[in-house]
């Protein structure tokens, strides 16, 4: 494994975490928001993440992670009693998504700790290699 495949790998892991903050925060974002119909009413979204080995086509050496796919929640989304909101139906519902707040919070920590954790295994290898290079001063 050459030297430098460990910040393609590191960066890899940055990238994907960097997904898995955005589907939180737009998830976060849509929690408390409602529609008119259950069609209609938002997802919540979750990154897949593929480990990808050595040797695929157009990946560096060494082992990485990539985003598969972000695929949404098929939970039913909650009905809510509320005659006067100006989104009812003609029953007097709306609906809201199923987003747990706590959840994502914990997924927001630690993608966010993830995610340090790449940029120290990047300054640690990066200071590493400069050590490296003044040994033959």
């Amino acid at each position: 494994m050459p030297s430098f495949s460990i910040f393609d790998i590191a960066g890899s892991g940055m990238s994907a975490q960097s997904v898995r903050l955005n589907t939180t925060a737009s998830n976060l974002a849509n929690a408390d928001s409602v529609s008119a119909t259950a069609e209609t009413t938002y997802r919540a979204k979750h990154p897949v993440f593929q480990a990808v080995e050595a040797g695929a086509a157009g990946q560096p050496e060494g082992v990485a992670v990539r985003v598969a796919g972000v695929v949404e929640s098929r939970d039913a989304p909650d009905r809510r009693y509320q005659p006067s909101h100006p989104l009812a139906d003609a029953e007097g519902f709306v609906y809201a998504p199923r987003v747990n707040v706590v959840d994502e919070m914990v997924n927001m920590i630690s993608a966010s700790r993830s995610y340090q954790n790449d940029v120290e295994v990047m300054k640690t290898a990066r200071d590493l290699l400069l050590a490296t290079l003044k040994i033959g001063q």
